[in-house]
């Protein structure tokens, strides 16, 4: 069973969480044969590639009761459906530009029963709301993704860790980095073995405002 790898870094799951970490590969599979949203060589791997890989997020820092999540560019619905799975007291926002993507995601969060999850057809920078946290998967360079959550995230903390971004990507990241000096560079592998993760990392970057 694919989910195996999931119970091995997850182990206090709750059954609940367990079948619906299950359940995500026949869903996927189903809805991938009519809209491709995962490719044909991942979805073989889904639990490795984009389940894990999700979170990754969730190794380095765990949300708290009531935190709100913003998903910018959720494409199939990573990381913000495993995100949500493992933290049912928060509140998540799914939200792509491309429609059939978020078909799909709704198709998903309903087949797996969320009720913590809002799934939005539309671009971040029509958003009204704000959100605690910003989450994404390499959807763009660093710059590009700053400018278009900006004012996306509430100013207040109400945390342990200050709002911002955690943002999942690969390779050398100095270049798009080096403006941000804040900037938290964590190895995906430290907490994964699998050699699939030897160039993943998750960048934390609290968001600083004028004056602060």
């Amino acid at each position: 069973m694919q989910a195996e790898i999931i119970f091995k870094y997850f182990p206090n799951l709750t059954d609940i969480q367990k079948d619906q970490f299950i359940k995500l590969e026949d869903l996927y599979k189903d809805w991938n044969s009519k809209i491709n949203v995962v490719s044909r060589k991942d979805i073989d791997e889904l639990y490795l590639r984009h389940v894990l890989h999700s979170l990754g997020i969730a190794k380095v820092y765990s949300f708290a009761e009531g935190t709100t999540v913003l998903d910018v560019g959720t494409g199939g619905g990573f990381p913000g459906i495993p995100l949500a799975i493992l933290f049912p007291g928060c509140s998540f926002t799914l939200i792509d530009a491309i429609g059939k993507k978020i078909r799909v995601v709704e198709e998903v969060v309903t087949g797996l029963g969320l009720t913590n999850v809002v799934c939005i057809h539309g671009r971040v920078e029509d958003l009204g709301q704000q959100y605690d946290f910003v989450v994404s998967r390499a959807v763009a360079a660093m710059p590009t993704f700053v400018r278009w959550i900006q004012g996306r995230i509430k100013k207040k903390s109400s945390y342990a860790r200050k709002n911002g971004i955690l943002y999942l990507k690969g390779g050398d990241l100095s270049e798009e980095l080096k403006q941000y000096k804040n900037a938290e560079i964590i190895p995906l592998s430290d907490y994964f073995k699998e050699d699939f993760f030897n160039t993943k990392k998750l960048v934390y970057l609290p968001v600083k405002y004028k004056g602060k």
